[in-house]
């Protein structure tokens, strides 16, 4: 009797341990959610399916900039507007998306691609003032 009283003890003292590591995930060294404007996370919704979404500040902060397939051509730079450009970004759009320093789409600049499954990058390591949205 006494072994499985031990037995017992141990799977419960198990699982109460591993259901707090899962409650806090960032004490695994998994990365904290990043507040968006509004206080919301990116991935809370501030960017809907099919979208690139671009921010002026990291963690998702300022006035968000949208675009999306039908008014975006496939395969061409697309450069921000004059004057602005992005410090953290989330690629929603189902393509790749290369992001650029250039606003050339210049590969002499900095230059990273984003899978299109849902890429969430709350700090660029570069302006972003130029992007091309790929085929796949």
């Amino acid at each position: 009797m006494r072994i499985r009283t031990f037995r017992t003890t141990a799977l419960v003292t198990g699982l109460a341990a591993l259901a707090a590591a899962l409650a806090a995930p960032s004490a695994l060294g998994a990365p904290a959610p990043h507040a968006a404007s509004g206080g919301h996370t990116a991935a809370s919704g501030d960017c809907s399916a099919g979208q690139l979404c671009l921010w002026p500040k990291a963690d998702f902060g300022g006035r968000r900039h949208t675009y999306d397939l039908s008014g975006t051509g496939i395969e061409s730079c697309v450069p921000l507007p004059e004057g602005v450009s992005a410090a953290s970004l989330a690629n929603r759009t189902g393509r790749p998306v290369t992001t650029y320093q250039s606003a050339e789409c210049a590969e002499t600049g900095e230059f990273d691609t984003y899978p299109g499954g849902g890429s969430w990058v709350p700090q660029s390591p570069y302006q972003v003032r130029a992007f091309k949205i790929w085929e796949r």
